[in-house]
């Protein structure tokens, strides 16, 4: 911490050329992102616990010569639904969107329910997104039970 009338020091990560980069991840949640996109073999910068004045703490991933899928950018928008995305073009953001939950996740997300169709036989998974007061619920549509984003695991 710099003493009271020294010049802060400033930490520059170095910018990305082409990339993206994912802004407000709630605090504690950039890891859990970096595994959805299995990021091993790229120039990753992950920035944990940074102060905004948006959210009061966030996380945020660059990664170099990385673009999303949607597959991706929906198991993101689970595990942080308030992030934002910058697709990076020679140095400059190209386009900035927020994440969005679609009304249907197939394949994303596993159903709990021991008895579902899902767990016993190889069908593919689909659930329904009702965000009912900015709280998401999966609701299986095999088995019909619903589960709060924080009881549900990816797939």
């Amino acid at each position: 911490m710099a003493k009271e009338g020294e010049p802060k020091k400033e930490i520059k990560i170095h910018p990305i050329i082409e990339g993206i980069v994912i802004d407000h991840i709630s605090a504690g949640k950039a890891l859990e992102v970096a595994k959805i996109l299995g990021v091993n073999n790229n120039l990753v910068t992950i920035g944990l616990n940074l102060s905004s004045s948006k959210m009061k703490l966030k996380d945020c991933i660059k990664i170099e010569g990385r673009s999303l899928s949607n597959y991706e950018l929906n198991k993101i928008a689970i595990v942080a639904p308030n992030a934002t995305v910058s697709m990076i073009h020679e140095s400059k953001v190209d386009d900035k969107f927020k994440v969005k939950l679609p009304k249907e996740l197939k394949n994303t997300i596993k159903c709990n329910n021991p008895n579902c169709v899902t767990r016993i036989q190889k069908v593919e998974t689909r659930f329904n997104v009702d965000e009912t007061n900015s709280v998401s619920y999966f609701k299986c549509f095999f088995c019909e039970r619903s589960y709060p984003i924080n009881d549900i695991e990816i797939l």
